[in-house]
């Protein structure tokens, strides 16, 4: 027995010296940084039959399991009357005249057990206050972790544990025609849910974000609904509703979504970092059509024209030049200025990447080293 205890003592001893050394010599190896990214739980869809525990023809599952993930956002802004320095209108009207409180609602997805919200940027850019209605009666302050106007969402955060968070789903095997549902906080009346199907997908050229691919959907989107979810038919994320095509104001069944293999790379970038990080060449681009080529003498050639190019850029530096046709980058065939810039976004700054260029009767293939996309600045 006193043998055993002697082992035990020296086994200790070695122990907390060994303990002692590393603390010492590499305290790294015990401690997290303080800048180690959050990690957020991402909850992935398991398939199911649509509508196998629910009357045939009835989304009831799929929407009750979506409906607890989707809140509505209240945000207000002070807002400066256009006489506030006018000394005879403060006389007549007093000094609280001279602002006013502006409102403005929208909707989010709850994406974390522990507060994180996935919205709209536009439903969130201009506040001053952000407060989130829970489905449990709770209304809280929401704060903004990071947000992306090119792809128009944000990340919220508001002071929560052991919410409902929903699934996530693919958009790989989304075909149109399919059905899905529209969740969301229209004209504030309320949480609400509308069906419809996926009308197209890939929608681009829109003129609405920078970084566009939408899903377009028949499902009635309306204001307020920005921001919210649209889910499969089995309630898994696939979207967030962004946008509508409307000359009145209200839905004409033509809505976009931005789709949740777009969100959810953003999301997860801003919890991390609080940016959105993309790569970036700097030039400027025009898409060539029949009438140019045969207006500029260029050689009938697919590719997109370079109009300018940034001084002192990655395309500056490897000697790319107005004039220049942009066939290729790295294996990526280039057939428009909106897939140029999606996979020039994609390249990870400080790497290098060979582009295809068309010069006159000469076929160029400089190596860019790809830099850091500038963050656009703010109203």
């Amino acid at each position: 027995m006193r043998r055993m205890w002697l082992l035990f003592c020296q086994v200790v001893t070695v122990a907390l010296a060994l303990v002692f050394v590393i603390t010492t010599l590499k305290p790294g190896w015990l401690t997290r940084p303080a800048n180690t990214p959050q990690w957020v739980p991402i909850i992935e869809s398991v398939p199911e039959k649509p509508g196998a525990s629910t009357a045939p023809g009835s989304y009831s599952a799929a929407a009750n399991r979506a409906l607890p993930a989707v809140v509505p956002i209240t945000t207000s802004k002070e807002v400066s009357s256009p006489f506030a320095n006018d000394p005879l209108f403060r006389h007549f009207f007093g000094e609280g005249a001279a602002s006013s409180r502006s409102t403005g609602l929208g909707s989010g997805v709850i994406v974390s057990a522990n507060g994180f919200i996935l919205t709209n940027n536009h439903v969130i850019e201009q506040a001053d206050d952000i407060e989130v209605a829970l489905p449990d009666g709770r209304t809280l302050p929401a704060s903004i972790v990071g947000r992306d106007p090119e792809s128009d969402l944000a990340v919220l955060r508001i002071k929560a544990e052991h919410l409902q968070p929903i699934t996530f789903g693919r958009t790989d095997n989304m075909k149109v025609g399919d059905v899905v549902l529209a969740i969301g906080n229209p004209f504030g009346v309320g949480q609400t849910v509308t069906m419809g199907i996926v009308s197209a997908l890939g929608r681009s050229h829109l003129g609405i974000n920078t970084f566009e691919n939408f899903i377009q959907t028949d499902a009635a989107i309306n204001p307020g609904n920005s921001g919210g979810a649209l889910v499969d038919a089995s309630g898994n994320l696939i979207g967030i509703n962004s946008a509508i095509y409307s000359r009145s104001g209200g839905s004409l069944g033509i809505g976009f979504a931005i789709p949740v293999s777009l969100a959810r790379s953003v999301m997860e970038q801003i919890i991390q970092t609080g940016s959105v990080t993309r790569g970036w060449i700097g030039i400027e681009v025009r898409e060539l059509n029949r009438e140019q080529v045969k207006e500029l003498s260029l050689p009938n050639v697919a590719g997109v024209l370079v109009t300018g190019v940034v001084n002192g850029s990655p395309a500056d530096a490897g000697g790319i030049a107005p004039g220049d046709i942009l066939q290729a980058i790295g294996k990526e065939p280039i057939t428009d200025a909106q897939r140029m810039l999606e996979t020039i976004a994609t390249l990870k700054p400080g790497t290098r990447t060979q582009v295809l260029v068309r010069r006159g009767d000469k076929t160029l293939r400089p190596q860019i080293m790809i830099g850091r996309r500038p963050l656009p600045e703010r109203e």
